[in-house]
């Protein structure tokens, strides 16, 4: 069987992410990582860590090989200043732009089949005069694609968003019957063909208390949830709701269905995270490559100490194999 090459960006070079290259590194996987990044910052990191790490260069002619315990492949950038841990630095912020360049780009020509990326500050790369919202809607826009869902899982739940980072004002406006319909049409094809999940069964919900208290509470689900999910039905897409939020993140329900679309961010995600931080993954559904990612940020604080939990990278890597390998 040919062995596949998995791109990762380890995001911002003063955080945690190439902590977590580093301690991707110890164990052997069943595909080629390539880790697209500073080859001295990854090396000064493992020093810091006291994990023993070879580094090899990547050539793209050469036939992808199941990465061993202890190495990684680099796709060397290089950082405009020097790195110093912990330490944000706007001036390298045009590297990680270029990382997540370099991978997408590589993903759409098919040199990688999947990428995972490691935590960024969304902040710091704005300070630096380059305008960014996240992965998801830079990985959409590279790749010309006019809608993307953020999706997070983790054991026994998976939640897919409506909206994402907007301000908590703006929501109410953005939940329209087409975003629904559209949203969830994305959630179940790639839960089919990524996940190999035959017909998921999705349930939506509502966007006011109580999903809206026939009005009383809203109109949202009235105007724009009830009709979008009566859509969905009609195109034989197996939906249900509009759920209250605070209902629908029981046992019983969940049992019985292969992932929850929540409204906005702090609907869905606050629960997920409760349930599974530091073992859950962030996954892009709608491009037309895998992406995922971890599920945390950069913890400057805790760069190069080794007081970390590399739980989330494993997940989302695993995770990325398992539908390359699917």
């Amino acid at each position: 069987m040919t062995v596949r090459r998995i791109a990762i960006t380890p995001g911002e070079p003063s955080g945690i992410g190439p902590d977590l290259a580093v301690m991707l590194s110890q164990r052997s996987w069943p595909v080629e990582l390539v880790v697209i990044g500073d080859s001295a910052v990854l090396a000064q990191r493992a020093v810091q860590l006291g994990i023993p790490l070879t580094l090899h260069n990547y050539d793209q002619e050469t036939p992808a090989q199941p990465q061993a315990a202890g190495s990684l492949t680099v796709l060397p950038v290089r950082c405009p200043t020097a790195v110093s841990t912990g330490r944000l630095n706007p001036v390298n912020s045009s590297y990680v732009i270029e990382t997540l360049r370099l991978a997408g780009q590589g993903c759409l020509d098919k040199e990688f089949a999947a990428v995972m990326t490691g935590p960024v500050h969304k902040g710091v790369i704005n300070d630096a005069g380059i305008p960014f919202s996240g992965h998801t809607e830079y990985f959409a826009e590279l790749s010309c694609t006019e809608l993307v869902v953020m999706m997070l899982a983790t054991p026994g739940l998976r939640v897919a968003l409506v909206t994402t980072h907007l301000p908590l004002r703006d929501v109410a406006s953005a939940v329209t019957q087409d975003l629904v319909e559209r949203v969830t049409a994305i959630v179940d094809k790639d839960l089919r063909h990524k996940f190999g999940i035959e017909k998921p069964r999705i349930l939506i919900c509502g966007l006011n208390p109580h999903a809206g208290e026939q009005g009383h509470l809203g109109r949202e689900e009235i105007d724009q949830i009830i009709p979008a999910i009566e859509a969905l039905q009609s195109r034989n897409i197996n939906v249900s709701g509009p759920w209250p939020a605070d209902t629908v993140f029981q046992p019983r329900y969940l049992e019985q269905a292969d992932t929850v679309i929540a409204m906005y961010h702090d609907q869905g995600l606050p629960v997920l995270k409760y349930k599974g931080f530091g073992n859950a993954v962030n996954i892009t559904l709608g491009l037309p490559f895998i992406r995922t990612s971890v599920d945390h940020g950069t913890a400057l604080d805790l760069a190069g100490t080794g007081n970390i939990d590399a739980g989330s990278a494993h997940y989302a890597l695993q995770s990325a194999i398992d539908m390359v390998l699917k």
